[in-house]
Formats: C-alpha cells, sequence, structure tokens
C-alpha cells in the first residue's frame, strides 16, 4: 500500500460522539475527532481522563456505550470479534511496558505476529525479523529475553513488533511513561522514522515535550471532551486557559528533530 510521506486532509479513522462509563463515572462525554493519513495525533489529557480507553476503543478492547469509531466505511464499534480480527492487523497497539511474551526471545516475539497471520517461509519470517531489528536500532539482540533488555529496549522491541505486520495507523499508549531524557529522545527518534515512512498514529502521553516535539497536531481531552484539537504552533498560542493549564512547563526537555 502507498502511504503519504507527509500528513493530508484525507482521513483515516473518524471518532463520533463516543461516550463511555465505568458505573457512575462518566469517561467520555461525546468524543469526536479525525485522524488524517500520515499524521502523528498528540492526545493529552490528565490521569483517569480516559485517553488510554480511546485506544483500547479503537482496537476493540473496550466497548463504548454510544458513538462511532469508523475505518474505511466501517464502524469497530459495531464489529464481531471475528470481523475485527482482520482491523487488528491493520491497526497496531503499542503497550506502554512493551508487553513482551516473557518466555520468548526478542526474534520470537518479532515473529510471532508473521506466523500467525502470514505464509511466509522460516526464512522469510528470520529475513523481516532481522530487517525490523536493524531499522531500529536493535541489531544483535535476537536471542535475548525480555528480562534481560533494559526498559528502553523492551519499549522498543514492543515497538518493533507492532510493526511487522505493516499496519496502516499504530496506537502508542504512554510509550516514553518510565524513561530517562536519553532513553526518551532515542524512541521519539524512531517513531519519527516510522512516521518518515507514512505511518499514521495517535499519541497517547502525559510527556507534553515528547508529544509537541513529534506530533502534527494536539488533541486535550478534559472532562470527557476534546476541548481542543489544532496544529502544534496554534496549541502553542492558544489562548484557553485550560490549554494553557496543559501546556505549562512543557519546554523543558530537547527532543529531536521533527525530520532526522
Amino acid at each position: 500500500m502507498s502511504r503519504p510521506s507527509h500528513p493530508t486532509h484525507q482521513t483515516i479513522l473518524a471518532v463520533r460522539g463516543l461516550r463511555k462509563s465505568f458505573g457512575a463515572r462518566a469517561v467520555h462525554r461525546g468524543i469526536h475527532f479525525d485522524l488524517h493519513a500520515g499524521e502523528l495525533l498528540g492526545l493529552f489529557g490528565g490521569s483517569g481522563s480516559g485517553k488510554s480507553v480511546i485506544l483500547r476503543s479503537i482496537i476493540g478492547l473496550e466497548k463504548p456505550d454510544e458513538g462511532a469509531i469508523l475505518f474505511e466505511g466501517l464502524d469497530l464499534v459495531r464489529l464481531s470479534e471475528r470481523r475485527l480480527a482482520p482491523i487488528r492487523k491493520r491497526i497496531a497497539y503499542v503497550f506502554q511496558n512493551g508487553a513482551l511474551f516473557d518466555s520468548m526471545t526478542v526474534e520470537e516475539n518479532l515473529a510471532y505476529p508473521l506466523k500467525a497471520h502470514t505464509r511466509f517461509s522460516p526464512e522469510r519470517i528470520r529475513e523481516e525479523v532481522d530487517r525490523t531489528l536493524e531499522n531500529l536500532d536493535l541489531k544483535g539482540t535476537n536471542h535475548l529475553l525480555p528480562a534481560e533488555l533494559s526498559g528502553g529496549m523492551q519499549k522498543r522491541v514492543g515497538l518493533a513488533r507492532a510493526t511487522m505486520l505493516d499496519p496502516d495507523i499504530i496506537l502508542f499508549d504512554e510509550p516514553t511513561a518510565g524513561l530517562d531524557p536519553a532513553g526518551t529522545r532515542r524512541l521519539l527518534a524512531l517513531i519519527l522514522r516510522l512516521k518518515a515512512r507514512g505511518i499514521t498514529g495517535i499519541f497517547v502521553t502525559h510527556d507534553i515535550p515528547s508529544a509537541l516535539a513529534i506530533s502534527d497536531r494536539i488533541a486535550i481531552l478534559h472532562e470527557g471532551c476534546i476541548i481542543a484539537i489544532d496544529t502544534v504552533e496554534n496549541i502553542r498560542h492558544s489562548e484557553n486557559p485550560l490549554v494553557r493549564i496543559f501546556l505549562e512547563g512543557s519546554d523543558q526537555v530537547p527532543h529531536p528533530r521533527r525530520n532526522p
């Protein structure tokens, strides 16, 4: 599939009127936004605001009470588990902790989605794994177990595994959480490298400097609604008092250039 090397105005995913409650607590009160092909959308919000629930709803791990999530004309909210299965090959999820299989080596973790969803030969799978590891600065880690990796390397292996099926969209759930500044910069540089290849993504984070450094647009979630969604430049200069609160103290750590 040919992908745009820069963001476009083509909507690849549309979230419409999402509502979700857990018991008496309303988390989403009508979430609306579009994700454009080739863009990285940063999603801010306070703790417990439901940022990750949005990602989990997109991938079908949560069911909204109301609303629609549209992908290529399909409402993902209403799809059965069987019909969601092929969609999950095209929308990858990068979990905060990497979510690697502890008993599998790095190579086995990356090979798993290829063995499960393709008919590649063992030789082709090894080639794909080696190529991905080299592209994400993980060459030589093939036979290491997750417990033998640093936290930063575990996150990078999780990112590598998410790319194995060449997804159209990657959902990043707090990918920089727990990393020191050097590890953060390295992970962001890898995400930018993927973005230069045309990957579209949603970047959920508390790490505002990171999101400002690599996102094309920013969406801010507050009290169950998206209160602002705009380009990074416009968000930086917004006079909305709630936006200013989110941005306070955000320009502290230098990050990789947007075009590494």
